[in-house]
């Protein structure tokens, strides 16, 4: 995916209201970006970070300016990090489409944000092609690291989450094929895990649904201030 115009690097001043960033752009100017994450950003929000922001036209748009990454450093030198946690959906759409998800190649349809299960949307639904069975694949955003080189999810605690794995389970119990897929987006990362001390209910429901046949997939990026692209499968530490 590539952004219609380079990011533009600055400084973070702070991160607040959640959805809310001040940010000193490298010609001085303070500015007031949206911050598109509903986590806690553990360890990705610290004042005087050097970040990215994105730049929008639109004349309805309240803040023009969208944070995409941060710079972060766990003793290995600085990597960027995307924490638009919207941004995960369309990349992997782009990396099924490319084939550069081996394991969810050879649909003939895909269709993103279809209703299904209680009150909930499929990020991405592929169809037909070689398989009889409908695949349902769910996709969240990663960005936690502690430790170096081992990627973490969730960074706070998420029933949202685990609901959709319980509805992906569903999913499999009624003949489909269903896949939860982890989008590391961090170049760092050598492995993926569950964070269960943060979430404990959510690391049961992962246990739970991988048990009943949800397929567990993670797939890191390569971040740029002009692009971020798929490129990699991560083991993941059960």
């Amino acid at each position: 995916m590539k952004f219609a115009h380079p990011l533009v690097p600055g400084i973070l001043i702070q991160r607040y209201k959640r959805f809310l960033a001040d940010v000193t752009t490298a010609d001085g100017v303070t500015v007031t970006a949206s911050c598109p994450n509903t986590g806690s950003m553990l360890g990705l929000a610290t004042p005087g970070s050097r970040v990215w922001l994105s730049e929008s036209d639109s004349p309805t748009r309240k803040y023009r300016h969208t944070w995409e990454m941060i710079e972060a450093d766990l003793g290995q030198g600085p990597h960027l990090v995307g924490i638009n946690s919207s941004r995960p959906n369309g990349l992997v759409t782009e990396a099924i489409q490319q084939g550069l998800i081996a394991e969810l190649a050879g649909y003939a349809s895909l269709r993103r944000e279809v209703k299904y299960g209680v009150n909930s949307r499929i990020d991405v639904l592929l169809s037909g092609g070689k398989s009889p069975h409908d695949c349902y694949v769910e996709v969240k955003n990663v960005h936690l690291m502690r430790n170096a080189g081992a990627a973490e999810f969730p960074d706070s605690k998420t029933e949202r989450g685990a609901k959709h794995l319980r509805e992906l389970a569903s999913m499999v119990e009624e003949g489909h094929r269903a896949v939860m897929v982890f989008l590391v987006q961090r170049s760092d990362a050598e492995k993926f895990s569950v964070a269960a001390d943060i979430d404990p209910a959510y690391a049961a429901a992962f246990q739970t649904a991988a048990a009943s046949g949800v397929e567990m997939l993670c797939y890191r990026c390569r971040l740029s201030p002009s692009e971020i692209t798929v490129e990699k499968r991560l083991d993941i530490q059960i």
